[in-house]
Parts: C-alpha cells; structure tokens; sequence
C-alpha cells in the first residue's frame, strides 16, 4: 500500500516537477537577461523634478503606469519650488533631469542667467497655457470685446486691454502682469500677444545689467510661481496673468478672475514644456537617457491614445497631492477637451493639451529657434545674430537624434509603429512655416532675421536697447 501510494504520487508530481523546474529554468534565464539589461543602463536610480502643472503629465504617467521599469528604471519624481530652483538643482545634478520650459536649456546654454549646457531630447506637450484677467480688468475691456448672442466673441485681442492699458498709464498707475519666469513659453506668449495688440511689455538689457524686462513698457511684467498666480492677483499685486492650467481655470473656480485667451489661440499648437538633462548627464548615462525617453514616449501617446480616452484617469492621478494637487474638476475643466473662460462659459477645445498628436514629443530644430528668435525680439539677446547662429544654437540644444534613437528601438520592440513617428530618414527637424499666429504673421524657423523684421514692436536688425 505504502509502495502503492509513493509510486501513485511519484506519477502525480512528475509533471508538477517538471513544471517547476521549467519556471525555475525560466526564470533564471529571465533574471540573467535583466541582469544583462541593467548592466547596460549606467544608472538605474533616477530622480526628477517637476512644477505642479497638468503638463507635467507625461512624467507622471510614465510612472503610474511602470513604463520607467519596463526600461528598469526607478525613479522618484520630486515637485520642485520654481523654475529656478528646479534649473539649479539640475545643473548641481542633484536633479537627473526635469519638466521644464521651453526656454530654459536654450537660455541656460547660451548664458542668459544661469550658464550651462542643458539639453533636451523630449518636447512634453503643445499647448496648455492661458491668459487671466482679474474681474475688474475683465469689467473694463468688455465694452471692447465684440460680442455674439451675449458672449465673447473669442479669439479676445489684446487690442481690446489697450484701451485699459492707456488709461492706468494717463493716470500714472502701473498696470502690471504676471508669468512664470524670464525664459518661459508664458513670458514670450504674454508678450506676443500684448504686442500683436499695441501694448509694448518692454525689453532687457542684460549688457546694461538691467534684467528686469520692463524698459520702456506699457504693461510691466514680473515672475510669480504658477500656484501662486491666482492668489496674488485676488491680492491686487498683478492685474492679470500667463500661466499653464489648472491656474487659469482655478480663477475661473474661485471667482477672481476671467481667462480671456489661450495659447492655442496666439499660436495654434505651439511647442509648450521639455524634459531636461545636463549636457554631462545625457553624455555620461546615454543607456539611461534612451529608456528614460522611451517611456515617457508611450506615456505621451497613452495621454492622448483613442481621442483623449484615458484623459479622466489622468486626471484623478494628477490631483493626487504628489502631483498637481487641485481639485479633479479643476484639472478636468481643460484636461478632457474643454475650456472655461469667463464663469458658464465653457467651449470645446479639444487640443488645449496635446501630448501625441501632430508629433507633440519630437523636438524640432524650428520650435527653438522660435524661443531664440523671442530672445532676441525682447533683448535678452543684447546684440544681432546671424541665420547661422540661431541654427547652431538649436542644434546643440535640441536633440532629436538621441529622440529618433529610442523611437527605432520603441518601433523594434512592438511597442509603437513606425506610423506613430516622423520618417525619420527624411525629417529636416524644421516645421514647414507656420501662420496660425493671432497677428496673421507667418514664422519660418530657418529664417530668424526674416521673421523678426516683420514685427513692429520689438528688436530686429541691428538695433539694440540704448
């Protein structure tokens, strides 16, 4: 019997045997490949910093969903104070990388402020941003602002601010606007816009020591950290603001405030954040840098995957504290294809974020030299630059073929199509021209001079601020 039953359980466990001894085959082989994997990354703990802002979705989502481990990265992600704290720790490499504005590897590399050579490979999202006015500034331009059935009739000019502008300047009082900081998309979109309406927001003279950008504005403008935007306005401090969501939305809920336009509307599908390294960073952990970009790749396209699907789930991560840290309503008011402008006023803008689509992740060659082309218009660049300068300048900074490198490996494994992508064999890294400007003015990324020219307020040729 004993026999019997050893010999009838020797024959029931053999299969399981088997089967054990495969997985555990299996699975020695599989920790032998990880092993092989994580010996070609150069570092596998990875911290990043990010602003509180609904762009910085990308990095969030890679997280969330285990992208950054598909590629064996650990990573903590860390809110960082202001653009200028995140930038430091950055380049003192208490940071690898972070989400930041368009404008600041350009800026940093070239040495306006802080020098040093910070690069990107990854273009974050396009779009995102708004212009806020406080109530009583909103009061005074309305009977400007042409209206149908009852409501704006959008886009809303700065034409119709001048009025209001030129009156606090006949009566000797500041009229004074907020963005987030020297080298932002904000700061350069507020002034586009204010200019494309005859206010001038005043220039730089950094060979004069004078960084302040306010010689010879009309509307003086000055930084202030993205969560603080509302609340300093409903203070009295500015009169109004740049900032991206959910901050203009927020004085929409908090009833302090009227957003009167967004970025999308001054310039349709404009390049927005990045992710930035160092320069000595992205050289000395290439491996690294590669699995970083191609997570966050596949985060980009899940945030916008079957028309903005998987928006609402985003959304309930981005609220959490960790992240952004607003109420979900707040953050779904732009995030889910819509936006508020003045209380009631909600309209369908379905590409206010775009994190995908229209090759929202690659980083063209024309969208920095657009941010140079501001630098130059504004006087942070004091002197006239070349053609050739711009160009230069933009292909130390911008990568995209560190971006094309991940994409073919992303393409290799099954994970994107090709489709999903530029062709890369033919990309110039240059846009073709654009005219989708509020002003009706068309931008050639490979002519900067050309297009500075056309401007009637603001630096071109060879002038310089006196």
């Amino acid at each position: 019997m004993m026999k019997a039953m050893k010999y009838t359980g020797i024959v029931k466990m053999e299969p399981l045997m088997k089967a054990m001894t495969a997985l555990l085959s299996g699975a020695l082989l599989l920790g032998m490949s990880q092993a092989h994997a994580a010996g070609d990354l150069e570092k596998e703990d990875l911290k990043f910093g990010f602003i509180k802002l609904t762009d910085m979705a990308p990095l969030a989502i890679a997280y969330e969903k285990r992208y950054f481990e598909d590629e064996g990265l650990y990573v903590t992600l860390e809110a960082q104070a202001n653009w200028k704290v995140l930038l430091d720790r950055v380049i003192a490499g208490e940071l690898d990388g972070a989400h930041m504005l368009a404008g600041q590897p350009l800026g940093a590399t070239i040495g306006f402020g802080t020098q040093a050579h910070i690069i990107t490979a990854f273009s974050m999202d396009l779009n995102g941003n708004g212009i806020t006015v406080s109530n009583e500034i909103w009061e005074q331009m309305k009977p400007y602002v042409p209206m149908e059935n009852g409501k704006p009739v959008h886009p809303i000019k700065a034409d119709y601010l001048k009025p209001v502008v030129d009156k606090y300047k006949r009566e000797g009082k500041p009229f004074k606007m907020g963005m987030v900081f020297p080298v932002s998309t904000h700061n350069y979109e507020l002034r586009y816009w204010l200019a494309a309406g005859g206010i001038n927001p005043g220039y730089y003279a950094p060979h004069k020591g004078d960084t302040s950008g306010t010689i010879g504005a009309d509307a003086l403008l000055s930084v202030t950290p993205p969560p603080q935007m509302p609340s300093t306005m409903e203070a009295g401090t500015i009169h109004g603001y740049c900032v991206g969501e959910p901050w203009n939305q927020q004085a929409v809920f908090k009833g302090i405030g009227v957003p009167v336009i967004t970025d999308y509307e001054i310039w349709k599908n404009n390049p927005e954040k990045v992710f930035g390294v160092s320069k000595q960073w992205a050289d000395a952990n290439p491996n690294t840098h590669k699995g970083v970009i191609k997570a966050m790749i596949r985060a980009a396209k899940w945030l916008d995957d079957n028309d903005n699907a998987n928006r609402p789930e985003a959304v309930k991560i981005l609220s959490r504290s960790e992240y952004v840290g607003a109420d979900y309503d707040v953050i779904a008011n732009s995030m889910t294809g819509t936006f508020e402008y003045e209380k009631g006023d909600k309209r369908e803008v379905p590409d206010f974020n775009v994190f995908f689509r229209y090759h929202a992740t690659y980083p063209y060659y024309s969208d920095a030299v657009w941010y140079l082309s501001q630098m130059r218009r504004w006087g942070q660049i004091a002197d006239p630059k070349p053609d050739s300068w711009y160009m230069d300048i933009a292909k130390k900074v911008y990568r995209p073929d560190l971006y094309a490198e991940a994409a073919r490996e992303l393409i290799a494994e099954g994970k994107m199509a090709a489709s999903d992508f530029p062709d890369f064999a033919a990309e110039t890294g240059f846009r073709a021209p654009q005219d989708e400007f509020i002003d009706g003015v068309t931008y050639d990324g490979t002519k900067p001079n050309a297009y500075l020219a056309q401007f009637a307020i603001g630096l071109k040729g060879d002038e310089v601020v006196k």
